[in-house]
């Protein structure tokens, strides 16, 4: 009768080391799962931070890309208002005879320096004169036609008249130079 009790002793040993064994792959099971999830969790929180990270770098790449346009162009309005100051005093200039001149030398001296130093401004803060001339070219992108006449001896596209000088600042329009364009086509 002995060897039936073994048989039972060995049964049970071998169905502790089962459940041990159960016990221990479980707790592995578990261990993995726990790894697992820790993974994606650094996973989420790495993605999360190289997203937060780039958004700060274009963040501050608008950011200075806007500091950059506010230096070049915010005097924009400011340039754009004094421009008829300029074309007044360069009519004034444009009509003055030459009897005017003698009589008048000092006020037109005046107006000719402070033709030159709102040209020097100008200069300045980046902004230049579009000075087209007769018989230039029409660029829609520099000039505005302020009106259209056949002129015989021009092809169509011609500049035949400058009513108003255009401007710009740095690489942008502050004012097209107005102008009167041939639709001559002989």
């Amino acid at each position: 009768m002995a060897e039936p009790k073994d048989d039972d002793f060995l049964d049970d040993i071998e169905r502790a080391m089962e459940d041990e064994f159960e016990q221990d792959m479980s707790e592995i099971s578990d261990e993995d799962a726990e790894v697992d999830s820790l993974r994606a969790e650094r996973d989420a929180l790495q993605d999360k931070f190289m997203r937060a990270l780039a958004e700060a770098e274009n963040a501050r790449k608008r950011s200075d890309k806007d500091r950059r346009e506010a230096q070049q162009y915010g005097g924009s309005k400011l340039a754009r208002d004094i421009l008829p100051v300029y074309d007044n005093m360069k009519r004034a200039l444009d009509t003055a005879t030459d009897e005017q001149r003698k009589v008048s030398k000092a006020l037109i001296e005046g107006i000719e320096l402070t033709m030159r130093e709102l040209r020097n401004v100008f200069a300045q803060h980046g902004i230049t004169v579009i000075a087209p001339e007769v018989g230039d070219r029409f660029d829609p992108q520099l000039h505005e036609a302020m009106f259209e006449a056949p002129l015989p001896g021009t092809k169509a596209g011609d500049i035949i008249q400058v009513s108003a000088q255009g401007f710009m600042i740095h690489d942008r329009i502050l004012r097209p130079a107005q102008v009167g364009v041939s639709s001559h086509t002989g």
